[in-house]
């Protein structure tokens, strides 16, 4: 019986994380591509991380954190931290989305508009 415990929580243990990274992944290729689209500069430096850099030389740079099952962005205003919530990763604190809450941060640190 334990066993058989044991192998439901990994199980769903490692469905819910393919199904985080995957949403990830989905979430960062919609950014990748507005960014684009928008003629910024931005590096993919490693899986799962994007770096958004300025003129001014500054950067936000929004990445997955695995272990919190969150994506992370740090800008010149301050860190946050989002979780998925349905179709939406909300900012922990506050409950903004992310697109809203990047598209923010892009106008106020680089002064573009970017729609997601």
């Amino acid at each position: 019986m334990r066993e058989m415990l044991a192998r439901d929580i990994m199980t769903k243990t490692e469905s819910s994380e393919v199904d985080f990274n995957q949403a990830v992944t989905e979430t960062l290729a919609r950014i990748e591509q507005v960014l684009e689209d928008a003629e910024l500069d931005f590096e993919t430096p490693a899986d799962g991380i994007v770096e958004v850099e300025f003129d001014d030389g500054s950067k936000i740079i929004i990445n997955r954190h695995g272990v919190a099952r969150e994506i992370w962005v740090a800008a010149r205003s301050g860190g946050f931290h989002f979780r998925p919530k349905g179709a939406d990763w909300v900012d922990t604190k506050s409950g903004e989305p992310l697109y809203d809450k990047l598209a923010a941060l892009i106008a106020a640190q680089g002064g573009v508009m970017v729609r997601f």
